[in-house]
């Protein structure tokens, strides 16, 4: 096993994980830390919120008492059809890039048993859900001309200049999680419900940049140190929750989600070593500690609202090996937020038709930091960002539904947007976290920091059975 530095830099009050890092923390908040993924279109038309509703499978995703309140046995599959838009910009010019994928998004099912009538538990039902999301991503940063790197030889003679011809952050993969659970209803007044979930997550993931040389014209892609590397997550986490009716129409719910512990397989590449080639190496990962409290209204059978509050309760943290963990939990300990979102859902029923809207906004997993920038004129200096590598997200939900007794067919569109500072290049030669290529190693103290502006546009159908 190889355990590798990540010369965390300070600079100015803050830590900056240089660039090879940017990908480790946004997949770490972005990917490991997400544990509410997609669901059925009711569900993903209402945004997520249904914590005290219930009544649908996919409530697993953020309280399991949801399920209890289901009186008929159900089940359904959810295709997504997911398109993903990055506009990066850096000096004026601009790239786009667009990644469309369709796949199951969401299958599961509830059984409902009814308990005998003299006692106050009236059904014990268990659920199981999967949900799965493509997280493909691909950030291109245009070229800047006014940012170059000098070439010297082993005599500190000049022999090349370089100009930055553009950068890629690229990410293949899928992230996936199976939910079961059981709940009860309790005298049709409290519903309580437990479940365990297993996560499981593929990550290829590319960082590189292009360089033009000055002398003879020519461009040439630069990896980055330890990339591309590739991982192959396991994780397990538990959650309890519960679901009270007030009065007839008014429902409070919470729910509490253990860290997610993952099991982290990483293979990476590896240059400027006796033997330049392919290494690996282990991680441990827990994720922040989640609580969700709910409240929704339900003033007749015909409509239906619900507002969910979802709070990180802790940070993730890396299981110590050596140096890379430390300098990481540190970074997250000086510079994360507690994870927060809040999301609104509503029903409206007439007769056999159903139609939903929701939204939710996520705010920035990182605090405001400073780092030394280059500017569009290729001059460094302490700059202070917001939205640092992740940041704040929202989300619009909308669907419409049929509901045929014993068969449904439900649809759903999504709109999540979000922007963030992407900071790139920083890493230095000397302590083996440069770019390289065949000819040369391009070494900066400096980062670049682009903008990017990522765009969601998502599609559901759902078929569903009732019995």
């Amino acid at each position: 096993m190889i355990k590798k530095s990540f010369l965390v830099l300070g600079i100015s009050a803050a830590y900056f994980v240089n660039a090879q890092d940017i990908s480790t923390l946004r997949n770490t908040v972005d990917v490991y830390s997400n544990s509410a993924l997609m669901g059925s279109s009711k569900y993903n038309a209402m945004a997520g919120s249904m914590g005290a509703l219930g009544g649908d499978v996919s409530v697993l995703n953020s309280n399991p008492a949801g399920i209890a309140v289901s009186i008929a046995s159900e089940f359904s599959g959810t295709l997504a059809i997911q398109s993903s838009k990055n506009e990066t910009s850096l000096a004026g010019n601009v790239q786009n890039y667009k990644v469309n994928n369709t796949d199951l998004g969401n299958v599961g099912g509830v059984a409902v048993f009814r308990v005998d009538s003299t006692s106050p538990w009236k059904f014990v039902n268990v659920g199981v859900n999967f949900s799965n999301e493509s997280i493909e991503d691909y950030s291109e940063t245009p070229a800047n001309n006014n940012v170059n790197f000098n070439i010297y030889d082993a005599d500190n003679l000049l022999i090349d200049n370089l100009s930055f011809a553009g950068h890629a952050y690229n990410r293949y993969g899928n992230v996936s999680k199976m939910s079961i659970a059981a709940g009860g209803n309790y005298d049709n007044r409290i519903y309580v419900g437990a479940g365990l979930n297993f996560h499981s997550a593929e990550i290829d993931q590319y960082d590189s940049a292009a360089f033009t040389s000055t002398i003879n014209n020519s461009t040439d892609v630069y990896n980055k140190q330890y990339t591309p590397f590739s991982e192959s997550s396991n994780g397990f986490s538990a959650v309890v929750g519960v679901i009270g009716k007030v009065n007839p129409q008014f429902r409070v719910g919470a729910a509490l989600e253990t860290p997610t512990w993952w099991s982290i397989a990483r293979v990476y590449n590896e240059y400027e070593n006796p033997i330049d080639g392919t290494y690996t190496e282990d991680r441990k990962l827990s994720t922040p500690l989640k609580a969700t409290l709910s409240a929704s209204y339900v003033p007749n059978k015909n409509f239906s609202l619900n507002v969910d509050y979802t709070l990180g309760l802790t940070k993730p943290k890396y299981k110590v090996y050596g140096n890379a963990e430390t300098e990481l939990n540190n970074f997250f300990t000086d510079h994360s937020k507690s994870m927060s979102e809040i999301k609104a859902g509503a029903e409206y029923r007439i007769e056999g038709f159903r139609i939903r809207g929701g939204y939710a906004f996520a705010a920035s997993p990182f605090d405001s930091m400073s780092i030394s920038a280059l500017s569009d004129n290729g001059t460094a200096a302490n700059t202070s960002f917001d939205n640092l590598i992740s940041g704040k997200r929202s989300v619009i939900g909308a669907g419409l539904g049929y509901d045929f007794k014993s068969f449904y067919i439900d649809a759903a569109y999504q709109n999540v947007s979000s922007e963030y500072k992407s900071p790139l290049l920083a890493g230095s030669a000397t302590s083996n976290t440069g770019y390289f290529s065949n000819s040369y190693i391009v070494e900066s103290a400096d980062a670049v920091v682009s903008d990017v502006k990522n765009t969601k546009d998502n599609f559901f159908i759902t078929l569903g059975w009732r019995f």
